[in-house]
């Protein structure tokens, strides 16, 4: 019995791993987001009611995840050491990659398109010759906050639909030629998790990437 009580005792001791939200702020940093909510509410993102009561959470605040809870929806506002930790949905396949190993992808007079719980991995290759590519995010297993995809697009079209939550990075794309790029969820640069890093070129092709659209035809 004395046992087993040493044992509980020891259990309840235990504590989480910290995260980047666990992190105690200073004055300084609260002082700094009530300056955000002032710029905020002077380009009409907030009520005076509402700015003041976030005001209030921010000087009460204790870490750095009580600091987001006040910024969390105000665009490109957020800290992003302290969002959310993100949380891909469950996946039951047992695909196992190499540490460094690349997906690569191709489309060559034809279409190829990924949806649903696929596994992503840390780096992508889209190889895209007189056909199209359709990458699909809204539901992939997604194991690391950043994932690299390398276009290689030459004469053909590549849409790529990624969360609300999630952001891009295209300002790494080397050449686009007799080609376009639309962005429809203006996050470039902004802050998300997973952040999806466009490198690579474009050539007589589209790329576009957009949320998923909501209704019945989406």
């Amino acid at each position: 019995m004395a046992e087993e009580e040493t044992t509980g005792a020891e259990a309840a001791t235990e504590t989480k791993p910290l995260t980047a939200r666990d992190i105690r702020v200073s004055d300084d940093e609260r002082e700094h987001v009530v300056g955000v909510l002032q710029k905020a509410i002077g380009l009409g993102m907030l009520t005076l009611d509402e700015f003041t009561e976030r005001t209030d959470k921010a000087l009460a605040a204790r870490t750095r995840g009580d600091l987001n809870a006040v910024l969390t929806d105000l665009p490109g506002l957020v800290h992003p050491e302290a969002m959310p930790a993100y949380q891909a949905p469950a996946f039951t396949g047992a695909t196992t990659y190499a540490p460094g190993q690349r997906l690569e992808l191709n489309a060559k007079y034809s279409s190829l398109h990924r949806s649903g719980p696929w596994q992503v991995l840390p780096a992508l290759v889209v190889r895209n010759k007189y056909g199209s590519t359709k990458l699909d995010f809204t539901e992939a297993q997604v194991s690391t906050p950043v994932v690299e995809i390398e276009l290689d697009s030459k004469w053909g079209s590549v849409e790529v639909i990624i969360p609300p939550h999630a952001a891009v990075d295209y300002n790494a794309i080397t050449e686009i030629k007799f080609g376009s790029l639309d962005d429809k969820t203006g996050s470039n640069g902004r802050a998300g998790t997973p952040r999806y890093v466009f490198t690579g070129r474009i050539h007589g092709g589209s790329l576009v990437i957009r949320n998923p659209r909501r209704g019945l035809f989406g």
